[in-house]
């Protein structure tokens, strides 16, 4: 429902207002439908759309505009779908198709790929040896970093099927260099590490403390740079974040492009749970959808099990899925992540990283060395708990729920911008989950 803080002209009277506001809409969203059937769609829409609607609004009408969401009256059953068709359909094209946790293996002989992993494009893969040269992809578990250097390689031989390339496990080549040194077969090594098109390496971190394997492996990477093959590197935290690595490797690994994969925010969580219960030919309801994506926040692969073990509960207890049935299917992870991740923990883990006190998180203290840790222990509390505002500001000391909100949004805002901050997250979110 709209309703304007002054009249409406009669050009743009209330029926007249919405379609020019849908068209302008159009420009710059694509084709977008609201409709709020349910309370978790109205806080979706309010939260992702309603400032920008409003401002439109505003500039068609060209007076202030009030603009207010309300649940439909509900006359007839509505069809589970929580996102506007073309808000889901682009999200599901910038999603990664994540393999589960364990892909059969069906490797080629030489090559190591999985076949099975593969996307449509990627620029990195069309661009071999010119642009972002080594990619380094970091992130957490089961967030597909092992899919996506599998689909460049397979992306590859698809262009090019005489092109050499490797995926293998930084184990692996630590293995290799072992056997070379006691075969004296370095060679063999060279001529197979050394002549590749893309050799593609998984978890680095796994170099650490082993001098030869990262002599080695210097080796090859220069030797591979000079002859314009790729390098495609994964690791599970950035390059100046890695330990024990050598100064020179470090700096070869931040040379070329440097790339976060996230866990996906709540609407991508939403789109993964009911897609990939559709394609289980299970029905997801919109508000169960909700109610897992908000507590399965870790990763994809978590998010999946959460999946399969709802289906299998509502399957063998022969009962329709609900909020009541998710959460009694999940009661074990759920309860274990109350336990895990709570508040004070959260306030300890940021006082530790930022070399604080942890008093300080209560304290009225406001130089920047001390509110600025605050603000980032306020945002991770509010992501990673299910606390409210003002239960957050209570533990903060008795701080306002406002102040709360503030910082929420703060770091928020400032992550997408900070590559620093962004890094620092994420290294507090994978210590506090574990």
């Amino acid at each position: 429902m709209i309703e304007g803080n002054t009249p409406v002209s009669p050009a743009l009277a209330a029926h007249a207002l919405w379609p020019a506001c849908v068209e302008q809409l159009a420009q710059d969203l694509s084709k977008v439908t609201l409709q709020v059937a349910n309370r978790f769609k109205l806080d979706w829409i309010r939260a992702q759309y309603a400032a920008r609607i409003t401002a439109l609004l505003e500039a068609v009408n060209g007076t202030p505009v009030a603009l207010e969401l309300a649940l439909a009256p509900r006359e007839a059953p509505v069809k589970s779908n929580p996102l506007p068709r073309s808000v889901q359909e682009e999200l599901l094209e910038e999603m990664p198709d994540v393999a589960p946790a364990e892909p059969a293996p069906a490797q080629g002989p030489k090559t190591r790929l999985n076949p099975a992993l593969t996307f449509s494009t990627l620029h990195v893969a069309g661009s071999l040896g010119q642009l972002y040269n080594p990619l380094f992809i970091y992130g957490g578990v089961g967030l597909g970093k092992t899919h996506l250097v599998h689909a460049i390689g397979n992306h590859l031989l698809a262009d090019r099927p005489q092109a050499k390339v490797l995926y293998i496990h930084a184990e692996q080549f630590v293995s290799d260099v072992v056997k070379a040194y006691q075969r004296k077969t370095f060679d063999e090594f060279k001529q197979r590490y050394h002549s590749l098109d893309l050799l593609l390496i998984d978890d680095v971190q796994f170099f650490a403390n082993k001098e030869r394997t990262q002599e080695e492996f210097f080796n090859a990477f220069e030797a591979l740079l000079a002859k314009k093959s790729h390098i495609v590197l994964t690791s599970d935290t950035y390059p100046k974040g890695l330990a024990d690595i050598h100064e020179r490797l470090v700096s070869r690994f931040d040379s070329g492009l440097t790339v976060a994969i996230e866990p996906p925010e709540l609407e991508m969580r939403v789109a993964i749970l009911i897609n990939k219960a559709a394609a289980e030919n299970a029905v997801m309801p919109e508000e169960v959808a909700f109610f897992v994506a908000k507590n399965v926040r870790s990763n994809v692969r978590e998010l999946e099990g959460a999946l399969r073990k709802i289906l299998a509960y509502s399957r063998f207890n022969q009962k329709d899925i609900s909020i009541q049935l998710a959460r009694d299917a999940l009661k074990d992870l759920l309860s274990i992540q109350n336990r895990q991740i709570g508040v004070e923990n959260i306030q300890k883990t940021v006082a530790d990283f930022y070399k604080i006190k942890v008093a300080d998180m209560y304290s009225k203290k406001r130089p920047a060395s001390i509110a600025r840790p605050r603000q980032i222990a306020m945002f991770l509390a509010k992501e990673l708990t299910q606390k409210s505002l003002p239960e957050i500001g209570e533990l903060f000391g008795g701080r306002d729920h406002t102040t709360v909100l503030h910082a929420v949004r703060k770091i928020a805002a400032e992550r997408q911008t900070n590559t620093e901050l962004n890094q620092q997250l994420h290294v507090l979110e994978q210590t506090l989950k574990g």
